[in-house]
């Protein structure tokens, strides 16, 4: 693994007791946040390896729900975030899960309400990183280290160059670019991250674009 300054090693400013499993599982949660894009009314939370051992005694659980209420890694109301998402009427439940998986420290999350579900997959690698790994069956590679958008759209010609132009016109750089699909003209996956964050407005036009059925973005 790659530092960019000494600052990756320490960690980040969080709430402890634990970089991978308090500041990266937070950053997990925070992710489906923003990429459901409001907070659920519901989070099934499935834990593997490490985390599913010690996410009661390294405030796992508890940094998830935080992200979920789309706390920051140093917020310190997380130590309360069960108790306020249930508050806030979200119905939460913790599955403790004996499969192997590829990392030690992997969540699944399946959150939703009645307008709609979203299921993905996060690591946390260490030194405060997480990275999404599935999102709702699409295979990924999104760090959450730059600001990011993520389009569902048609396999059509022409997708890609409709979001490409629109952030060309916007003088909006792509830093890395991934598209992964199911199969051959079915439902694809665009995930574009960029150098600076993009405003609403942007947002619009790519969800005008041809082709495109869903957008979402995370911040950096």
């Amino acid at each position: 693994m790659k530092y960019r300054s000494v600052f990756d090693i320490i960690g980040p400013v969080m709430i402890g007791p634990s970089s991978s499993h308090t500041a990266g599982a937070a950053r997990i949660g925070r992710a489906a946040r923003h990429l459901f894009g409001r907070e659920p009314k519901y989070a099934h939370v499935h834990l593997y390896g490490s985390f599913a051992k010690t996410y009661k005694g390294h405030g796992t659980d508890v940094a998830i729900i935080g992200g979920l209420l789309d706390y920051e890694t140093f917020d310190e109301r997380i130590g309360q975030a069960l108790e306020t998402a249930r508050k806030n009427g979200m119905k939460i439940r913790f599955h403790e899960e004996e499969a192997h998986t590829d990392h030690p420290n992997t969540a699944r999350l399946k959150i939703g309400d009645d307008d709609g579900e979203l299921e993905l997959v996060g690591i946390s690698i260490g030194g405060g990183k997480a990275e999404i790994t599935e999102l709702n069956g699409f295979d990924l590679n999104l760090s959450g280290s730059h600001p990011a958008i993520l389009l569902i759209h048609n396999d059509r010609y022409g997708a890609i160059a409709s979001a490409t132009a629109i952030l060309a016109k916007n003088e909006i750089n792509i830093g890395r670019m991934e598209v992964s699909r199911k199969a051959q003209g079915e439902q694809a996956l665009m995930v574009i991250e960029m150098d600076q964050n993009i405003d609403d407005t942007v947002l619009s036009e790519l969800e005008r674009a041809d082709h495109i059925i869903q957008v979402a973005k995370i911040s950096e």
